[in-house]
């Protein structure tokens, strides 16, 4: 077992992790300070438009690092009682339970017996991955796809997910509502 030290960080030289969120920060830091208007208007929409892309694909990544943490069950080895109470106090995450919901259907998760289970939701898990779509319009797919009828079959529930994310890659989260229940009424017109 690694021993965690007070700041939560096992003792020993930084990983590969630690060095990278370092470094992001130092570009955060950069990129908060950086003079904006020595960009052209068409470079500042870039920039802006990649600055959430990177939001939404850091938040995969988050969510990644969640998963590890759970796996570990370092909320416990840590004095929390849950994974919940750790994301909320240690990570200080806004919104616990949403953020389990769109982990739950976004990230890889390991079976109990080691093997990695794919997300529950993969198309949603490459869009939010490649930083397409962000966590509003995976709250909104997944209040959709939380509407289909049970008894709708896997493989129409599968077609249905993969529709919405393209759905969402070019829309905003109102659009996803207002299409998604075009879709449902499709599905299940009573």
């Amino acid at each position: 077992m690694t021993d965690i030290s007070e700041s939560g960080v096992a003792d020993g030289p930084p990983s590969r992790a630690k060095e990278l969120v370092s470094e992001l920060h130092r570009i955060t830091a950069e990129l908060q300070t950086v003079d904006l208007t020595q960009c052209s208007d068409a470079e500042l929409v870039d920039v802006a438009a990649d600055t959430e892309r990177a939001i939404a694909r850091l938040t995969f990544a988050g969510d990644r690092q969640i998963v590890e943490i759970a796996d570990r069950d370092l909320p416990h080895k840590t004095g929390h009682r849950s994974i919940t109470q750790f994301m909320t106090h240690r990570l200080r995450v806004a919104d616990p339970m949403r953020r389990t919901k769109q982990r739950h259907a976004t990230a890889t998760h390991l079976s109990p017996t080691g093997e990695p289970l794919e997300p529950e939701h993969p198309a949603l898990a490459e869009a939010l991955a490649d930083g397409k779509i962000n966590t509003s319009h995976i709250r909104a797919v997944l209040d959709v796809l939380d509407q289909i009828p049970h008894a709708v079959d896997h493989d129409v529930k599968l077609a249905a997910e993969r529709q919405m994310t393209e759905i969402a890659v070019d829309h905003t989260p109102a659009d996803i509502t207002a299409l998604g229940a075009r879709l449902l009424a499709h599905l299940d017109p009573d």
